[in-house]
Parts: C-alpha cells; structure tokens; sequence
C-alpha cells in the first residue's frame, strides 16, 4: 500500500503526469508505483524523493528501511 506516496505527491501538487516528467517516468509508470503493482530502482526512489522533498522511507516504506529507526544490541 503506497498511500503515503499518493498523499505526498498530492501534496506537492503535483499531478502523476507532471511527477513523471520531473523524474523522467511515464504517467503509467508513477500510477503502478503508487499502486504497488511495481517497485522502484534505487535510482527511481531517490528522484521521486527529491521531487517530493521527502525521503525514500517515507515515501516507500514497504521497500526502504529507516535505519535510524533500529537499536543495537
């Protein structure tokens, strides 16, 4: 569930055809990683995040860990 990507995308303004252009992706390609039909490159996750100002963590947290959310031991 990619509710979070949605609502940042939203919230910046931006529709997925202008997110797309801005990280270089098609339409249909921010639609299935919204929908989680698709998983970002590394590469794709860190443009997405700068056009979000935001973090990939957020954005996709099924996906990228928020290390510095962990303890050691």
């Amino acid at each position: 569930m990619r509710l979070s990507f949605k609502e940042k995308r939203n919230k910046a303004g931006l529709t997925q055809r202008e997110l797309g252009i801005a990280v270089g992706l098609a339409e249909i390609s921010i639609r299935k990683l919204e929908n989680g039909e698709r998983d970002p490159s590394i590469n794709t996750a860190v443009k997405i995040s700068k056009a979000l100002n935001s973090n990939m963590e957020e954005i996709f947290p099924d996906i990228f860990l928020d290390i510095s959310d962990t303890k050691c031991i």
